[in-house]
């Protein structure tokens, strides 16, 4: 899963998009957005929404007319967008998506990005569709181009910008599963920061929790967010994506089971308990009977550091080794969806920790992390004593 596959670095706030800057022919809705002071107190645009959520973070949605330039505006900081509309996943398919966006604390503008319109990850039916999100930082700007595909424009297409705000308190005694021995031979459960401790607003999610078979394989993923943050923005980072899964992919909570940060630290995802066989969105057509799990950064050139690695590894091992599977060893998932790298019905033979790429024709974790996971299986079946 990713957020994108050409993610900026962010460097003391400041993010930078390195991307081409050549228009794109065709029909195309687009928003542009001037700097302006005062972004935290201005009106919303014409047509805009707004919504607060009780944990402080927010959503401000910006219609996008096909074939109409949206009047210039300024937008409320944020610090994660993506597009979304109302009608099928692939209803944009063939077409495309770029935004840019303004630094809030600088005011530069970055050059213009590409949004995947058809991301891989997500439940095996999404209830509509929406691009891959992009973090961009503290931004106070944005500019949006949409090409549609053959089918013309999807409806309700909009532009959701995200604030993640400061997160639902939590009493400090919820805020971390401590690290526990191993039991019966498994590996050791590491210390996992609990959905408390990030700052989860449980008032977002659907109630109630879906569950899976026993979990067999792990898929590893990485967020494409910028890889030099620091660490103890990662809860921050967390926050966005959650809303955005939920309040503009429809999903029924974030889709990933477990995300791992820079410094090795452990974040539990979605809701249901981290001993749970929990039903993620994570790995189109394989979220069934799997776990997964998601390094913040990207890792595409970047070498993923030690401390992440060893993250991984002890998340990996200690899930695994709750239904007894080798994390060094193999097994088999049915595919669930014609959309995955393998036609719905498919019997698949997956190493019990497998790269993102190996169940969808993606980059995700990138070809640093990935070139890693021979020897973090290894690694992850020695914590589990084999």
């Amino acid at each position: 899963m990713r957020l994108s596959h050409q993610a900026a670095r962010l460097r003391t706030g400041a993010v930078r998009l390195p991307f081409p800057a050549a228009l794109l022919a065709g029909c195309t809705a687009a928003l542009l957005l001037q700097p302006a002071s005062g972004a935290s107190a201005a009106p919303l645009a014409p047509g805009a929404e707004r919504r607060d959520f009780p944990g402080g973070g927010t959503t401000t949605s910006l219609p996008l007319s096909a074939g109409h330039g949206l009047a210039p505006s300024t937008t409320r900081p944020y610090e994660l967008l993506g597009v979304g509309w109302d009608g099928p996943a692939g209803a944009l398919d063939g077409g495309s998506v770029r935004v840019r966006t303004r630094d809030a604390a600088t005011g530069r503008w970055s050059d213009w990005h590409t949004l995947e319109a058809d991301p891989e990850d997500g439940p095996d039916h999404a209830p509509h569709g929406a691009t891959a999100p992009l973090w961009t930082g503290r931004s106070d700007g944005v500019a949006v181009e949409v090409r549609p595909g053959p089918a013309g424009p999807p409806p309700g297409l909009r532009v959701d910008l995200v604030d993640p705000g400061a997160g639902a308190p939590a009493p400090s005694a919820t805020r971390t599963l401590p690290a526990a021995p191993a039991d019966g031979g498994q590996a050791p459960r590491p210390g996992i920061v609990t959905r408390a401790g990030w700052g989860a607003d449980e008032s977002l999610r659907e109630p109630g929790f879906e569950y899976t078979g026993p979990v067999r394989a792990v898929f590893v993923h990485h967020t494409a967010t910028a890889t030099d943050y620091a660490c103890s923005d990662a809860p921050r980072v967390i926050r966005s994506i959650y809303q955005y899964h939920v309040k503009t992919s429809g999903w029924r909570d974030i889709g990933y089971n477990f995300l791992v940060d820079r410094c090795g630290t452990i974040y539990e995802g979605r809701a249901g308990g981290v001993a749970q066989p929990v039903h993620g969105a994570h790995t189109l057509g394989f979220n069934t009977d799997s776990s997964g799990v998601a390094a913040i950064g990207t890792f595409v050139n970047d070498t993923p550091p030690q401390q992440l690695l060893d993250g991984l590894t002890a998340i990996s091992a200690w899930k695994l080794g709750l239904t007894g599977q080798a994390a060094d060893g193999h097994t088999k998932l049915t595919s669930g969806s014609d959309a995955s790298r393998y036609p719905k019905g498919t019997v698949v033979d997956f190493d019990a920790i497998s790269g993102h790429r190996d169940a969808f024709n993606t980059e995700c974790p990138g070809n640093a992390l990935y070139a890693r996971l021979p020897a973090l299986r290894t690694a992850a079946a020695k914590l589990q004593n084999r």
